[in-house]
């Protein structure tokens, strides 16, 4: 991979990142706005669902921001785009799908079937 494509990807990153942080501080403001008050309690529990949703997605999102800094190292130290397990170069398609990845394509698969062999 060339110096360019890494130089896109972590504007990839960087963009990904600064994206999942606006959407946790527009769920911050939301949720710190004045509760409404629910005559239904059908109402309040779907109200409550939604809360309990969003705030799961925003423990996914943190979980992604790690994930995106790791990769951002990667890049600082020029280990990006190679497979941490096989080392061989893993594919522009497969970082545009994934920009975070770690793994191969080959290598990733092969993971996989060892987590439903062994039900992890």
């Amino acid at each position: 991979m060339n110096q360019a494509d890494i130089e896109a990807f972590g504007e990839i990153l960087k963009k990904m990142r600064q994206e999942i942080l606006e959407q946790g501080e527009d769920t911050l403001e939301d949720m710190t706005e004045e509760r409404e008050i629910y005559a239904d309690p059908a109402d309040r529990a779907s109200a409550e669902s939604d809360r309990a949703f969003t705030l799961r997605l925003r423990d996914r999102d943190r979980k992604l921001i790690k994930k995106i800094e790791e990769a951002l190292e990667r890049i600082d130290d020029g280990t990006y785009g190679e497979c941490e397990d096989c080392g061989e170069d893993i594919s522009k398609a497969r970082l545009k799908a994934r920009p975070v990845t770690t793994l191969c394509i080959k290598c990733k698969s092969k993971q996989e079937k060892q987590e439903a062999l062994h039900g992890e």
